[in-house]
């Protein structure tokens, strides 16, 4: 049998805005800073959400700076990146609870190898020189004191 190939392309012919709430955590990307939102019960959340997961009620848009470090909870280590991966180097991808923070923002982590990697591990940003207002903008986290 022969095999066949054929090639499709697929389109999103929509554009949308972010919202109040991701356009600012993303210009705050673009700013160096990292923002959460305070939910009803005083719980900060970062990535900031309009919604409060535990209860689906709107939040009020109450962002708060957070971190800039923070402690990694849990990571799952990529030896062998693709090209579709953040980093062209073996990194980590991590769950980040940054100070201030309740919960975690899952992010990369460029520890230099395995054996650096642990949870419990303080993270500090890496920054891109030219931000965007994208989440690539926090190029990795780093260990604290490797800067």
């Amino acid at each position: 049998m022969q095999e066949r190939l054929t090639t499709h392309t697929i389109e999103f012919p929509y554009t949308r805005t972010l919202g109040p709430v991701y356009s600012a955590f993303l210009t705050g990307m673009r700013d160096g800073q990292v923002l959460g939102i305070k939910s009803r019960d005083g719980r900060v959340l970062c990535p900031p959400t309009e919604w409060d997961p535990t209860t689906g009620d709107a939040l009020d848009g109450d962002l708060v700076p957070v971190g800039p470090g923070g402690v990694v909870t849990t990571w799952a280590w990529v030896t062998e990146p693709s090209r579709k991966h953040p980093l062209d180097h073996p990194f980590a991808f991590a769950l980040i609870k940054l100070d201030g923070a309740d919960t975690g923002l899952l992010h990369v982590v460029d520890a230099g190898g395995i054996d650096s990697m642990q949870t419990g591990m303080r993270v500090v940003p890496r920054w891109k020189q030219e931000r965007i207002g994208h989440i690539t903008d926090l190029e990795a986290f780093v260990p604290e004191g490797s800067k």
